[in-house]
């Protein structure tokens, strides 16, 4: 029962947090520069994830400037939001989160770029469009497992999206992510978002959580120039995999 009351009072924090968030998109971004829009969302998924009780936790070097691709694992829909607590970026998802109520508007409000993950041919578009992107010196991020996984195992890792840094000749970061209990520092399934669970009954479970804490690591950069997609992304893979098993704790 307790923790069914902190789960609504967070919500009722989070909600004009979210209002507020839609008010600046459709009202204050036409007029806006591109760089005091990539702060406002920063600040913004900052204080959404205060709102969850969710400690953020920043190791490394986040890019200060692009162009860069980063390329993490994918654990939650909270990586997004931690990733732009963070630093913010420009995300390639797949296209149906575009039509998705509030989240939708969101993404499309922070850059995201959106592919229909099941055409050859719009990957085709979408490197060709991320290359671009990334020679006018943006910061994109993306996900190669395609899915989340379980916090706990690395998926294979899918190399066509890392084509775009190749082609324009832009360093590769890899970036870990995981979610840690506070208290023991083992993983937290709290934001957990696998296989055929529901948005609503992972987001319920994360509001009834505490002591939860989001771990973004950022390695070291990797440049591309010359090099084949496959050889830098199982680089980037492994050096994913070492910087999630450091204790930061």
């Amino acid at each position: 029962m307790k923790t069914r009351f902190i789960a609504i009072f967070r919500l009722l924090k989070i909600a004009p947090h979210v209002v507020a968030g839609l008010f600046v998109i459709y009202r204050r971004f036409p007029q806006w520069t591109s760089e005091r829009r990539s702060q406002y969302v920063e600040y913004w998924a900052h204080h959404l994830i205060r709102h969850l009780a969710i400690q953020l936790v920043v190791k490394g070097e986040p890019p200060q400037k692009g162009p860069v691709l980063l390329v993490a694992n994918h654990i939650s829909w909270l990586d997004i939001l931690v990733m732009h607590a963070a630093r913010h970026c420009r995300f390639v998802s797949k296209a149906d989160v575009k039509n998705w109520p509030v989240i939708g508007a969101l993404a499309n409000a922070s850059g995201t770029l959106f592919i229909e993950r099941t055409s050859k041919r719009d990957a085709l578009r979408m490197v060709d469009e991320m290359s671009r992107a990334l020679k006018n010196g943006d910061i994109l991020a993306v996900f190669p497992e395609g899915t989340t996984g379980n916090g706990i195992d690395l998926l294979p890792f899918h190399s066509n999206l890392l084509q775009s840094a190749v082609l324009a000749d832009a360093p590769v970061q890899p970036v870990a992510m995981k979610f840690v209990e506070s208290h023991s520092g083992e993983v937290s399934q709290g934001p957990s978002f696998v296989g055929d669970e529901t948005l609503i009954a992972s987001l319920w479970r994360t509001l009834k959580s505490s002591g939860i804490v989001a771990v973004v690591n950022y390695g070291e950069k990797h440049f591309t120039s010359e090099r084949d997609r496959r050889i830098i992304t199982d680089i980037v893979r492994n050096d994913i995999e070492r910087l999630r098993k450091i204790h930061h704790l």
